[in-house]
């Protein structure tokens, strides 16, 4: 485990030197390529961040003290960087959320506020569309708009991965109320869950 934490704090210290050299060598103001080389910066300090969390769970540190040092819960630390088992296979489970996870929740809730129904409930799994129609959809829609006014904003989509499904929440914003919208989006993409949460419900 010191080798790979020694590997680890090599390439931070080689991307950091990367970061600083390009700086000052290149003569224009490249902030493109600035921005990718301070990216590369935090993925191998992320790195460096993994192989400590592993030693200290090796040495017998809890998530909750963990997540304590990270200023997190224990279940964000270990959703971050936890190596759950799938108690069917007893093999490691995927926990790499599905790749662009977030635009397809932003596409599904802008398809939602503009009444694009049969756009949403085409990207439902089989079970998803035996028990939410089109009309219901709109009706769930339509109390929500009731209930809290017109639509006004939302955030930017959290998403995680659990078991086989990635799970998106994302803030919506309403004139008088605070929603959160909660899409499951299996690994071929289609949308296996879908909850418009009031706020502190989520």
């Amino acid at each position: 485990m010191t080798e790979k934490l020694t590997e680890a704090a090599r390439v931070l210290r080689s991307r950091t030197d990367a970061l600083l050299a390009a700086r000052v060598l290149t003569q224009e103001r490249d902030w493109a390529g600035s921005i990718e080389q301070a990216l590369h910066v935090r993925s191998a300090a992320d790195d460096v961040v993994r192989v400590v969390v592993q030693q200290a769970r090796e040495g017998g540190a809890t998530w909750q003290v963990v997540g304590d040092a990270l200023g997190v819960s224990r279940q964000a630390a270990f959703q971050r960087y936890g190596k759950p088992i799938d108690p069917r296979t007893g093999n490691p489970m995927n926990t790499t959320p599905l790749p662009a996870a977030a635009d397809l929740a932003t596409s599904t809730i802008e398809d939602l506020v503009a009444g694009r129904w049969s756009r949403v409930t085409a990207e439902f799994d089989p079970a998803m569309r035996d028990g939410l129609s089109e009309d219901s959809l709109a009706a769930a829609w339509a109390q929500i708009i009731g209930l809290s006014g017109a639509f006004e904003e939302h955030g930017a989509p959290d998403v995680t991965r659990a078991g086989d499904v990635t799970i998106t929440n994302t803030r919506l914003s309403m004139e008088a109320g605070e929603y959160t919208a909660r899409i499951t989006y299996r690994d071929d993409r289609s949308i296996a869950g879908l909850f418009l949460l009031p706020e502190g419900a989520a």
